[in-house]
């Protein structure tokens, strides 16, 4: 089998990050977000990945290299020369999906992050026999996003509606699609939306099918939801391998600390946070609901919550980072210096508070 990860552009809702990084290798849970989409396809027999992007593809596959040997599969890239949309990609990359066997292949929208139940979607669409299975997930708000109408025994989706004023139903397209080859015949190598586009023919013509994704869901592609994501997917690991969360007298609920990073006494960790490769945090340091990047370091007595620690930066001595502040590469953050919300490009060293939600240039 073979996948499609919609990997895209600039990644500016999540800058300063991607100032750095293109956006599939900004760390989620201490390793690339790609490497979990990557990793689950692996592992129900994947052989290769084709990654669809227009922005810096030589950094993506420089990086991936390593990790196509350790995990025996093969990792090419698709590229385009202009924005193409969610569909456009797939008919650029049909050459390198489509082969003999005529197997259907999967495409990924790479900021989604979930328990990724692969397997039960392939058996779902060999089981329906349409040419397309999407995932869809539940939400609170349904108002906020195209919503999928489906029959509730068969999954057939029936309609799509955009942003519904009135109540039609509660799931919305999760961003995982298990795709037959002759989908690709519709669409045109142009930019195009897949969901706005494609999938209404296809389930115009009754051969769409839509699967309710077990588990969690979320699109970490901006702080906030990034947090919450890290939030989500700890709690799954809390109930499928607890052994690879952090305990102690030191860790309050679930917290994934990297085996090299060190963490010095008197410290009060957790819920929600993530230690990466490296990283240092010094004595009598409080976080919570947070990522710390390769070699963050964290000094004495700072309080960190609902942040982003970018690689290399360092947080000062009784300072307080807290409200979404999002640190870059190689940041400085001062001694007994307060964050309140700031959002700090590459390469800065902070020596005034930052008092109200703001970027520093």
């Amino acid at each position: 089998m073979k996948a499609l990860i919609l990997v895209g552009g600039f990644g500016t809702r999540l800058r300063p990050l991607t100032l750095s990084v293109p956006k599939p290798l900004v760390e989620f849970a201490n390793k690339p977000m790609i490497l979990h989409q990557i990793e689950a396809l692996k592992a129900i027999g994947v052989t290769e990945v084709v990654l669809a992007v227009n922005y810096q593809p030589e950094v993506m596959l420089n990086f991936l290299t390593d990790f196509e040997a350790k995990l025996g599969i093969k990792i090419t890239c698709s590229q385009e020369t202009e924005p193409l949309g969610t569909a456009g990609p797939l008919a650029l990359a049909r050459d390198k999906l489509v082969d003999d066997s005529r197997e259907p292949f999967f495409v990924l929208n790479s900021d989604v992050i979930s328990e990724y139940p692969l397997k039960e979607m392939i058996e779902f669409h060999k089981a329906h026999g349409g040419e397309a299975s999407i995932m869809v997930t539940k939400v609170e708000e349904p108002s906020k996003y195209g919503v999928v109408v489906m029959e509730e025994t068969t999954g057939k989706v029936e309609r799509f509606v955009e942003k519904p004023k009135i109540f039609v139903g509660n799931k919305i397209n999760a961003g995982i699609y298990l795709l037959n080859p002759s989908v690709l015949d519709m669409i045109q190598l142009r930019p195009t939306s897949i969901e706005k586009e494609v999938f209404p023919k296809i389930a115009a013509e009754q051969n769409l099918y839509a699967m309710v994704l077990p588990g969690f869901w979320m699109d970490i592609g901006q702080p906030r939801d990034y947090i919450k994501g890290l939030s989500l997917y700890l709690d799954s690991i809390r109930n499928k391998s607890p052994s690879k969360l952090a305990s102690g007298s030191h860790i309050v609920g679930n917290v994934l600390i990297d085996e090299s990073a060190i963490i010095k006494d008197g410290c009060l960790i957790g819920p929600d946070v993530a230690i990466g490769p490296g990283c240092i945090v010094e004595s009598g340091v409080r976080l919570s609901c947070c990522t710390l990047m390769t070699e963050a370091r964290v000094k004495m007595h700072s309080c960190i919550s609902s942040s982003i620690i970018g690689w290399h930066s360092t947080v000062g001595e009784w300072a307080r980072v807290e409200n979404m502040t999002i640190l870059g590469e190689d940041v400085h953050v001062c001694d007994e210096i307060y964050s309140n919300g700031g959002v700090v490009l590459p390469h800065k060293e902070i020596k005034c508070s930052i008092l109200h939600p703001e970027i520093v240039m």
